[in-house]
């Protein structure tokens, strides 16, 4: 072998390997939750309720408790028939319902916010306006389906409608607002603020909502020691937490440049849930080891994945970046773009267009999608680094070495793969 070849050998071994000198996990803190039981999907309440629904059945409780379950199953599982099943228990309730109508017709809006269905989760939100009853919660949905449609000046006119910095609900949302508007620092305040009223109630389900969004947060701002301790408070309250275990096995990969470690802790997750992008995870992670032949695996195990109808649009993001960079469908890839821009019309959906342009040889017409729907619109690290890519191809140097100096800051957002992209800027 050349001299030449011996140091990028070992240049790429070093990089697959552990960094010590940034160790912020320990197994010992995470091992035993990494042998969690597979999630049971009955339940003695469970099994009350369902067994009173019948063909014809009225029995509007049933139908509101048994949704609830499914619910719970698919965020234990990620099996997306339980989502479905949801639906499915929820449209029957709102068809029968007299009473507290709009609850059920908020329950389906989330339900269908959960599978990407954002225009019809807002009709439903709509209907629930008209019948006015807790209109609080209802203009707390509408500011969340707003934001996810891209409607930002009705998202805040609804936000401004529940004003009370009191209310845990507020305090997320708000922090949420400040993290659309790139204000981390304000962003995390408030989610402290909510973190501490969550814990203050003891409620679990406002503290593991909490401890796993703050930890994403954290991670963000660089503070991957925080991070780290918030995702082990969540799996303390819930050691099944997939969410948490990801988060973990992002810190070790990310930032501990541990990728066996990594791929150990997803490869338990992934015994018992069910999510195709974590496929992807692990096939970037092998990728970052040098493992083709895992890779191949784990994309193969995404492709056969989210051919499952039932995921419908929940996927296109993901799919259109895997025709891109693997099967080179791109008319594949523009059909499924230009869907999710009249699905969603926000930055997010642009960049997918714009980036899809890009790859067809097209990058005149991929800078006028970003300088009309992207550019100061979005902070999203991996946005802003196709953003440098497509100035890039257009010849615009300046744009591209500002971009550059943002993405260096947030190289553990994109992972060290994406980093080697920001390198040949």
């Amino acid at each position: 072998m050349k001299k030449t070849g011996i140091i990028m050998a070992m240049a790429l071994v070093c990089m697959a390997c552990p960094n010590n000198q940034d160790q912020v996990t320990s197994v010992a803190d995470y091992d035993n939750h990494l042998n969690s039981e597979k999630i049971k999907t009955t339940s003695k309440f469970f099994e009350l309720w369902n067994k009173k629904i019948k063909p014809d059945s009225l029995q509007l409780l049933s139908f509101g408790n048994v949704a609830s379950e499914y619910s719970r199953y698919f965020k234990g599982t990620g099996n997306i028939k339980f989502l479905k099943k949801a639906e499915k228990a929820l449209d029957k309730a709102v068809e029968i319902a007299n009473i507290n109508k709009e609850g059920y017709l908020r329950a389906l809006a989330r339900n269908y916010i959960a599978q990407h269905r954002f225009r019809e989760a807002l009709e439903l939100a709509e209907m629930a306006r008209q019948l006015e009853g807790a209109l609080k919660d209802t203009q707390s949905l509408l500011f969340d389906v707003h934001m996810e449609l891209g409607n930002y000046a009705k998202a805040e006119a609804y936000l401004d409608s529940i004003h009370n910095p009191s209310e845990f609900g507020y305090l997320i949302r708000v922090a949420k607002w400040n993290d659309y508007k790139g204000d981390l620092d304000t962003t995390i305040r408030f989610m402290e603020k909510a973190l501490a009223k969550a814990e203050s109630s003891r409620n679990k389900k406002l503290m593991l909502w909490s401890y796993s969004n703050i930890a994403d947060y954290y991670g963000h701002a660089g503070r991957i020691s925080d991070s780290y301790q918030h995702y082990l408070k969540t799996l303390a309250l819930d050691p099944n937490n997939a969410y948490a275990k990801k988060g973990i096995a992002w810190i070790v990969y990310s930032h501990e440049k541990n990728g066996k470690e990594a791929m150990r802790i997803l490869d338990a997750i992934t015994e018992n849930y069910q999510s195709p992008d974590y496929y992807l995870l692990k096939a970037e992670i092998a990728d970052f080891m040098g493992d083709a032949k895992r890779a191949v695996k784990n994309r193969e195990q995404y492709r056969k994945s989210v051919m499952d109808k039932n995921y419908g649009n929940m996927y296109n993001a993901y799919t259109i970046d895997f025709a891109l960079e693997h099967t080179k469908q791109t008319n594949r890839a523009l059909n499924l773009a230009l869907a999710e821009v009249e699905n969603r019309p926000t930055p997010e959906s642009y960049h997918l267009l714009a980036n899809t342009y890009l790859n067809m040889g097209k990058p005149e017409k991929a800078l006028g999608i970003v300088q009309e729907h992207i550019a100061g619109k979005t902070f999203e690290p991996a946005i802003l680094l196709s953003v440098a890519e497509i100035y890039k191809a257009n010849g615009l140097v300046d744009q591209v070495q500002t971009l550059k100096q943002e993405l260096e800051d947030s190289l553990y957002e994109l992972g060290p793969i994406v980093g080697e992209k920001i390198a040949l800027l």
